[in-house]
């Protein structure tokens, strides 16, 4: 019921299903509860059959009364449908009087073309096209509810299935593990406070983790960047088991980038690894709580190992991470004149 209910949070949801349900509703009240009945219609209205019959009615009523002008008014009430019901009476009269049949037909061919009034509606029957069968209404219904039922669980589970994915990627939860950690305050501390202050957190499945950010002066100057990313992977197969990152700090006013490299405990006492990687920068074995610096001409930036894990699978032990959490703090150095 909670996972329910959060959905109908989302906008989409909630109009999806206020949507079908008056659907539904107005499906139930049209058709059941105050379903459409035609009165007062004209015989033109009526279903073959009953024109037909009708028909019948107005030759019996004129062999009665001999009224001619009603006779044609009768007739003239059918419209289109006129003549198929006289021909229809006609091979097979059954009861009626043929004689009658043929005086009937004679008067509404020589009235043909005359502007009589077409006669008011007679008053109570009902209209064959209003009639369907109770159990074909039924039957209706009971699909209507079907297919607005399917719909419902349909787009319910799309959209809960879509937000779980989305709500579970490594991204996602290493922006809410980012967002969690208590900035250092460094001014309550006795220093003076940074410029700059980020977090980045990886998680075991982002392969694609190279997070960089602007470093501004108080007054909006551009001054650099600095970010983390992959540096090296053991292993084979997806996701990616990274046991080392580079830490980077770019100064506008310097002509290299200092590049530190943060290794897994493996890593770090693999001779082959760390020598391969000493070539990128400073190597340094990773560890909870621990301070880097890396200074510029005229920057510098202390990251702090905020959060450390491990994956455990097949490789041997603390070789790759499951996550880390860098806290970036950077601060403009004060450059002297001349």
């Amino acid at each position: 019921m909670k996972s329910f209910t959060g959905f109908l949070k989302n906008p989409l949801v909630l109009g999806i299903l206020v949507g079908v349900v008056g659907i539904g509703l107005g499906l139930l009240w049209g058709w059941v509860i105050q379903p459409v009945q035609w009165t007062d219609a004209s015989p033109a209205s009526l279903q073959s059959s009953y024109q037909e019959d009708y028909l019948r009615m107005a030759i019996d009523s004129y062999g009665l009364n001999g009224n001619k002008d009603l006779a044609l008014k009768r007739w003239n009430t059918l419209g289109d449908a006129a003549k198929g019901s006289l021909a229809a009476i006609q091979q097979n009269p059954g009861s009626q009087n043929t004689s009658l049949v043929s005086q009937f037909s004679s008067i509404v061919n020589a009235g043909t073309g005359s502007s009589l009034p077409v006669s008011t509606p007679v008053s109570g029957v009902t209209s064959g096209k209003s009639g369907g069968s109770s159990l074909g209404r039924i039957v209706v219904i009971f699909l209507s509810v079907l297919v607005v039922l399917i719909v419902v669980i349909a787009a319910i589970k799309f959209l809960g299935s879509k937000g779980r994915r989305k709500s579970n990627t490594p991204t996602r939860l290493a922006g809410d593990l980012s967002r969690q950690v208590e900035l250092t305050d460094y001014a309550a501390m006795g220093q003076e406070a940074p410029i700059s202050h980020f977090v980045t957190t990886y998680v075991a499945g982002d392969d694609l983790f190279d997070d960089s950010f602007s470093i501004d002066s108080a007054t909006g100057e551009f001054l650099g960047e600095c970010g983390v990313g992959i540096s090296e992977t053991v292993g084979v197969g997806d996701p990616k088991k990274v046991s080392a990152f580079e830490v980077w700090l770019f100064d506008k006013n310097d002509i290299q980038t200092v590049t530190k490299v943060l290794l897994s405990s493996h890593a770090f006492n693999d001779p082959a690894t760390f020598q391969r990687l000493k070539a990128k920068g400073e190597p340094i074995q990773v560890s909870a709580g621990q301070r880097i610096t890396l200074e510029t001409a005229s920057l510098q930036m202390i990251a702090t190992i905020s959060e450390v894990g491990y994956g455990e699978g097949m490789l041997p032990p603390e070789s790759f991470f499951n996550r880390l959490t860098l806290e970036l703090a950077i601060w403009q150095k004060t450059v002297p004149n001349g």
